[in-house]
């Protein structure tokens, strides 16, 4: 009996240490390169942390946040990350900030080996983890994005079975980098569990947001900043841009609020362009939510994963940072045995290594708009429009779609009529949860009871 009860324990003890592994000798090599043991060519990601960061620090210290600064365009719970290094005195502010990303990352890991073992899971997205953040290279690390997509991984898996401490969690992501209240898009609308999560979500932001505005005036000041930028060399737009100085465009490149963008003729069209283009897919997004009529255990995995991966691709930024929040929500459809998000996520992926190609190695050739740099930024952008436009295209067959061509008709995979009333109706019904069993449910005899025997 011991040794039958032991085997499992060492099965998992082996299955563990190959992903395991992996993340270990990928990290060390992220680490090697931020500390300079390793040096890529191009410009010093590092630099913004050392520079940039480290100059919020102080002013955040002096109890308000760089309002005079146009490059700080973050909400305020920003503020914590920013300050975050003061959590290790004994090193200076880039290292700990380093190793305090590299922590970060190894929650995020955690949470998907753990994810990964449960009922309805699969251990697939520990592995897009690893993959995607290796091949995104030092820029992992030395910005904060990674915290945030952390919080956001967090938020999904809380989803299932304490949607009050994952409404807490998006809000929090948000007040740290916006783009986590996309993690809403799939979640339900009615019943008390609905309730519990859009109402710990207001709440959470409406508290963090005067707890923090209070602490120092200034906290809402990147609204505007926001609002103000332009189309930046590695958008989807600025391609328009990149082979119209083939031609003799005269406009030119500039440090313009905080990333490197176009200045020029048309450049004001083509980012209210951009922003169409955004406005036009929430639309979808709202389309899609009016027209699904069913829910599978992968749906709020795989709405969140649709709606950042739209966010980012029509953006007028697409900073290679934006990068770790799409390899994030991936890892979690991934992680979600149910979830359709497979070649998309695997797109990301690979828009991962060629982010890295495109920044820093050859970010000189794109600022030029010479032709490898231009190349690479258009496969990187195109992975990105191919697996938005796969992910919208699957997201809505599985729910909207046909029931025949459904993958909620396939044996295995939760199939309700209606999503909202999925967290009505069944308590352990979620879209990031385990796929539910319907045998507890009184159905109604096939055929009349049998008559009792003749005596």
């Amino acid at each position: 009996m011991t040794r039958a009860g032991s085997e499992p324990r060492g099965g998992a003890a082996r299955a563990l240490a190959l992903p395991v592994a992996a993340w270990a000798a990928t990290r060390a090599v992220l680490l090697l390169c931020v500390f300079k043991v390793l040096v890529l060519p191009g410009p010093d990601v590092t630099s913004d942390v050392s520079g940039i960061y480290q100059g919020w620090s102080e002013i955040l210290k002096a109890g308000t946040f760089p309002v005079g600064d146009v490059t700080w365009q973050y909400p305020p719970a920003a503020a914590l990350a920013v300050l975050s290094p003061a959590l290790l005195p004994f090193l200076d502010y880039a290292a700990a900030f380093f190793l305090l990303a590299c922590a970060a990352d190894a929650a995020a890991f955690a949470l998907f080996l753990y994810a990964g073992r449960r009922p309805g899971k699969r251990p697939a997205g520990a592995w897009v983890w690893i993959a995607g953040v290796a091949l995104l290279g030092p820029t992992a690390y030395a910005r904060y994005d990674l915290m945030v997509t952390a919080v956001a991984v967090a938020a999904l898996f809380a989803a299932a079975r304490r949607p009050r401490v994952s409404g807490v969690l998006i809000a929090f992501g948000a007040l740290l980098k916006v783009w986590p209240v996309l993690l809403l898009s799939g979640a339900p609308l009615r019943g008390r569990r609905a309730r519990e999560l859009w109402g710990a979500a207001a709440v959470g932001a409406l508290a963090s947001t005067l707890v923090l505005t209070a602490w120092a005036p200034g906290g809402l000041a990147f609204l505007t900043f926001q609002r103000d930028r332009g189309t930046e060399v590695e958008s989807l737009g600025a391609l328009v841009f990149h082979v119209a100085r083939q031609f003799g465009w005269d406009g030119e490149v500039l440090l313009n609020y905080g990333s490197v963008e176009f200045v020029g003729p048309y450049v004001p069209l083509v980012s209210s362009l951009s922003l169409v283009l955004t406005v036009a897919a929430f639309g979808w997004l709202l389309l899609w939510r009016l027209r699904a009529r069913r829910c599978t255990s992968a749906t709020l995995a795989d709405a969140a994963f649709t709606a950042v991966l739209l966010f980012v691709t029509t953006s007028r930024v697409i900073s290679p940072q934006y990068m770790i929040w799409l390899v994030g929500m991936a890892a979690v459809c991934m992680t979600v045995r149910s979830s359709r998000m497979g070649l998309p996520a695997v797109l990301i992926v690979l828009a991962s290594g060629a982010t890295l190609l495109e920044f820093p190695v050859w970010f000189a050739e794109v600022v030029a708009s010479e032709g490898r740099g231009v190349v690479l930024l258009a496969v990187r952008n195109g992975l990105l429009v191919v697996a938005s436009l796969t992910a919208c295209r699957r997201l809505w067959r599985s729910t909207a779609g046909p029931s025949g061509r459904s993958p909620a008709a396939r044996p295995g995979v939760a199939r309700q009529p209606s999503c909202p009333d999925t967290y009505d109706r069944h308590r352990r019904v979620n879209s990031v949860g385990p796929t539910p069993n319907w045998s507890f449910i009184a159905r109604p005899a096939l055929s009349s009871p049998p008559r009792p025997a003749a005596r």
